[in-house]
């Protein structure tokens, strides 16, 4: 993915490392290809203070970066699978990323890769770094949600909810748990890849007793031009409570920031008064008011 930005982007929410982590995906992932720090942001006056925004490029994928405060913690329920073309940028990244983490699953073979880990990061986020073998390598790097505890065997119903809300969706090949695979009930979905906006996905759902769920920490971001757009996407919204400054949870427990394009631009663009102006007007709003946010 190049090029024009991507439809949906995700949002990362640290307590204050968000320029250190930037800093530490950037040369991570420069071995595999492109990366680039596109924009720091400093928005005053908010309920956490100052907040540091920094926008991210990683292998064509967009991240936004947050230090906002010790709200929130990163889970493995949203995990990002780096797609690698050889064994040695699997070793490369992992070194990088494993450091000062916690292992998931030890790097090493499997059934489905000659060369696999899951860590968690200095900072928590979950990376998923695989060997592709002779499997071609579309989107190098590739969300994966985890359907657990009360969320567990509602991911098909998710992927057909999700493909309805976004255009140019598909939900691609589902692998399902066999007879002897318990604690997960045969037929429960072991993995499956789906698309929203032309961009791929992987979801998967186990039974297991884990102690973590999805958390505003993880959330994404849904870029639109219009306030038309912004009311369509504003529909995923289940959770009254949670909707604030653009952000909402839907009805399985994901979180979502629905955003217009032109915000960006204002605060990326406008001087230190136009600035204070639009954080203060968004802060008051739950779904984003386009005009109200010109007028600021």
């Amino acid at each position: 993915m190049s090029g024009a930005r991507e439809k949906i982007t995700p949002h990362l929410w640290y307590d204050k490392e968000a320029k250190e982590a930037a800093e530490l995906y950037t040369s991570a992932f420069s071995a595999l290809g492109p990366t680039r720090i596109k924009s720091t942001v400093t928005i005053h006056d908010t309920p956490s203070g100052s907040a540091d925004i920094v926008t991210i490029e990683l292998l064509g994928q967009e991240f936004t970066l947050l230090s906002a405060g010790p709200y929130f913690k990163f889970t493995p329920a949203v995990s990002f699978l780096v797609a690698c073309r050889t064994k040695e940028e699997v070793q490369g990244l992992w070194d990088k990323l494993a450091k000062g983490g916690k292992t998931l699953m030890e790097l090493g073979a499997y059934p489905f890769s000659e060369k696999y880990g899951w860590t968690q990061d200095r900072y928590g986020l979950s990376w998923q770094v695989m060997f592709m073998g002779e499997r071609p390598v579309g989107q190098r790097i590739t969300p994966s949600l985890m359907f657990v505890r009360e969320q567990y065997g509602k991911t098909e119903e998710a992927l057909r909810y999700y493909a309805s809300v976004f255009r140019n969706a598909k939900i691609g090949e589902i692998m399902r748990y066999a007879r002897d695979e318990e604690p997960d009930r045969e037929g429960a979905v072991k993995y499956a890849a789906f698309s929203l906006e032309g961009q791929d996905f992987a979801a998967m759902e186990s039974a297991r007793e884990h102690d973590f769920t999805f958390t505003e920490a993880i959330s994404f971001m849904v870029h639109c031009e219009t306030q038309k757009e912004i009311d369509h996407y504003w529909g995923l919204s289940a959770v009254p409570e949670a909707e604030q400054c653009g952000w909402l949870k839907d009805r399985f427990g994901l979180s979502w920031q629905v955003v217009p394009n032109a915000m960006d631009r204002m605060m990326e663009n406008g001087d230190k008064k136009k600035m204070a102006a639009v954080t203060q007007a968004f802060l008051k709003m739950k779904k984003f008011d386009i005009a109200e946010l010109e007028r600021a």
